[in-house]
């Protein structure tokens, strides 16, 4: 059976952003969470769906004109 839920450090790495930013996504309520005696734990459907918000979020801001301006976020070797 696949795990169920996901720690603050699995987010950070899925979304390849912080702990922190992770975190901050959990206590803004932007991503849904539990809370397990000290560490949160996130349901992967959770996750996925926070994901698929995103891009609808982006495809919304795309379509407006919203980003016609931005410059690229310049590519980084890892």
């Amino acid at each position: 059976m696949a795990p169920r839920f996901a720690s603050i450090a699995d987010v950070a790495e899925t979304l390849n952003i912080s702990s922190r930013q992770a975190y901050g996504l959990v206590t803004s309520g932007a991503l849904p969470a539990i809370k397990i005696g000290k560490a949160w734990r996130i349901e992967f459907v959770e996750l996925e769906a926070f994901i698929q918000r995103q891009y609808e979020d982006s495809r919304s801001r795309i379509a407006s004109g919203e980003f016609a301006d931005t410059e690229p976020e310049p590519e980084t070797e890892e």
